[in-house]
């Protein structure tokens, strides 16, 4: 097999429940992942070395060097196989830079299919989930998909049940926000307020919401620990989310650590024009209407 093609989504985070920090920099998470219809694309092709190409959305913000996660990820899944294996990764951008949806994470999950695939490993996913988890806290949801609650880091997973398709709005923000920066900022905001930091816990009713694919509950439920810090650092987030609201959204949020601001709709029609009335009004320069749950990495 001379190429293979795998396609990964982006994630959004409808609950994001963030602990008090750990001696390790680390912080305990509730994390409920949601992955949904925005792609990026990682065609792995037979090589004598390990190299990446980004093409489309956001490339020229995309690293090709060893700080590239795709790059990483093809890497461990050789040094786990304890051989030297090559293959020239492309990557075709779709999922927001730094925007809080995982697309750096998605590229890794991704190389790590069509890498195993290429190679002829044929290691079983639960080797893949082990690789993805010492590469980054959100690699191994990019890897599962569906709707999942991550806790510690956020990498130990346990699938949830959906009982439906939510139909979503992204607003994607220009320029990106470093997660590490917005962790900072939030345990800055805490310490600045001096209110002890709970230990975060799942929220049953967005569960309940979720389990029956009510929208309405959903909307009503979303929320992130981060989203603070995020306006914090990027003011001009809080108008976007509030033109979504204004617009019907049952539900506006941060996605995950930002700048994309993720809005709940009622059905398809509603997201459509949902994502129209955000860009004509000018409270978003890009909106994207999607879908959730959608499959994690698979081979097309």
């Amino acid at each position: 097999m001379s190429s293979v093609t795998v396609r990964v989504p982006a994630k959004v985070n409808v609950q994001l429940s963030v602990g008090p920090l750990r001696e390790d920099g680390y912080h305990d998470l509730v994390n409920v992942f949601h992955a949904v219809s925005i792609f990026d694309e990682v065609v792995a092709k037979e090589s004598e070395s390990i190299t990446v190409q980004v093409n489309g959305k956001w490339s020229d913000q995309v690293p090709t060097d060893d700080g590239n996660l795709a790059i990483r990820a093809a890497r461990a899944l050789a040094k786990h196989a304890g051989r030297t294996y090559g293959a020239d990764l492309v990557i075709q951008k779709e999922i927001p830079v730094a925007g809080g949806m995982a697309g750096g994470s998605a590229d890794a999950a991704g190389a790590l299919v069509a890498c195993n695939e290429l190679w002829g490993l044929g290691l079983p996913f639960e080797d893949l989930m082990e690789i993805a988890g010492d590469l980054g806290s959100d690699v191994p949801f990019s890897l599962l998909g569906g709707t999942a609650v991550g806790t510690g880091r956020g990498e130990q997973l346990c699938e949830l049940p959906t009982g439906g398709t939510f139909h979503w709005v992204f607003a994607l923000a220009d320029g990106g926000l470093s997660t590490a920066s917005v962790y900072a900022e939030c345990d800055r905001l805490r310490a600045a307020s001096g209110a002890e930091v709970p230990w975060p816990q799942l929220n049953d009713s967005l569960m309940e919401a979720l389990g029956t694919g009510d929208a309405y509950a959903l909307g009503a439920h979303l929320s992130n620990d981060l989203q603070a810090a995020a306006l914090n650092l990027r003011p001009e987030l809080a108008p976007t989310l509030d033109s979504g609201r204004q617009h019907g959204a049952l539900g506006a949020i941060v996605s995950g650590s930002g700048p994309t601001c993720a809005f709940l709709a009622i059905d398809a029609t509603h997201a459509r024009d949902l994502a129209l009335s955000l860009t004509t009004t000018g409270a978003a320069h890009t909106a994207v209407a999607a879908h959730g749950p959608v499959q994690g990495a698979t081979l097309v």
